[in-house]
């Protein structure tokens, strides 16, 4: 009888795993802006949460990590099951280029902070210039290798990003024709004369690549860039899907995943020897716990569940192998677990292991 007591609290979610739960829930704890023009003045973010700690909480301060945000919060307690807010004013003024910020945040219910995030790029109204455009595809000039699309979600609208471009030549390019995936829609200059600058818009439709995690597809302009002609581009995103907030008893009734471990140290292991650890997962929720998909951060690593729906106080076990290959050393590695869970639709498994020679 004391074994089946011991089983039965080990399996109660609130009993072993209090420290999974989030006593305030943030819709998003990392914001990107994107691109900012300068002269339009501060982007601001509100950063809203509800309070899921059982009691009243109060925001003590917000502390940002430059002079250039300029934060603000709830003044008054948020009552339990109602929504607060901390707001991020970032002002982009002599400050061109990629930026990233950070707001501490302490309130009265833990002295360990919060942190959040803004991110984005800071756009003069002038255009950019010579010196901006470092990469060379014959005479026509880009900022980067790639095109990073950010993060894109499956279940919004078309994303739309636009990436600077610059013929440093001296005679005019031609775009003739672009070959893209069907998810990806292209808008290019028809043509861009000596030392002129123009934008490649791309919009990407996450409902039609109808995929999870880490993406990356190809795209092939063909020009009149004479010995250059063929320009290739890696295309880059991140999926994933989007929950609103939710209200204090949607989260009653939501599922919940929690994972035993999320930080796993597999040891050290030889060259060629793959390595297998399984991790449970429990729904300590009111509704099924659907695992959309589990994605590596790295061909070396797979996972799959035992089952995809968990039902209510059931669990499932995660099965990752990990197949050093020729690698060698410390590796740290991750596999994302995408669920329906509101709280936390993206939820980490962080993997250390040296593989020896």
């Amino acid at each position: 009888m004391r074994k089946l007591i011991l089983l039965v609290l080990w399996l109660l979610p609130g009993e072993v795993w209090p420290q999974q739960a989030e006593p305030l829930i943030f819709l998003e704890k990392a914001h990107d802006f994107g691109d900012i023009l300068e002269a339009n003045g501060s982007a601001d973010v509100e950063f809203v949460f509800t309070n899921n700690s059982g009691r009243p909480v109060k925001i003590l301060s917000v502390q940002a990590s430059c002079g250039c945000t300029t934060p603000g919060w709830s003044k008054n307690t948020v009552p339990y099951g109602k929504t607060g807010f901390i707001k991020a004013s970032f002002d982009p003024k002599g400050r061109p280029g990629y930026f990233n910020k950070s707001l501490t945040v302490i309130s009265d219910l833990d002295p360990i902070p919060i942190v959040l995030q803004i991110k984005g790029q800071v756009v003069t109204s002038q255009p950019p210039g010579a010196n901006d455009f470092m990469v060379a595809s014959g005479n026509l000039r880009l900022k980067t290798k790639s095109f990073n699309m950010g993060t894109i979600y499956i279940n919004k609208e078309t994303t739309v990003r636009q990436f600077p471009v610059m013929n440093a030549g001296t005679v005019p390019i031609r775009f003739l024709t672009v070959e893209k995936p069907a998810h990806v829609r292209v808008e290019m200059p028809s043509v861009l004369g000596p030392q002129a600058r123009g934008v490649i818009k791309v919009f990407y439709d996450g409902k039609m690549k109808n995929q999870f995690g880490f993406a990356s597809d190809n795209i092939l302009f063909t020009t009149d860039d004479l010995g250059a002609e063929a320009k290739p581009i890696s295309l880059f995103a991140t999926l994933e899907e989007f929950y609103p907030l939710p209200t204090a008893e949607e989260l009653l009734k939501a599922p919940h995943a929690i994972l035993r471990e999320q930080s796993i140290d597999l040891g050290r292991s030889r060259a060629g020897t793959a390595i297998e650890r399984n991790v449970m997962v429990i729904n300590s929720g009111k509704k099924d716990l659907q695992i959309k998909a589990l994605k590596g951060n790295c061909s070396c690593i797979s996972a799959d569940a035992t089952k995809r729906t968990i039902h209510p106080g059931d669990s499932a076990q995660i099965k990752i192998i990990f197949n050093p290959q020729r690698r060698g050393g410390t590796q740290q590695k991750a596999i994302a677990l995408y669920s329906n869970d509101p709280r936390k639709p993206v939820q980490l498994i962080n993997l250390q292991i040296f593989i020896e020679d």
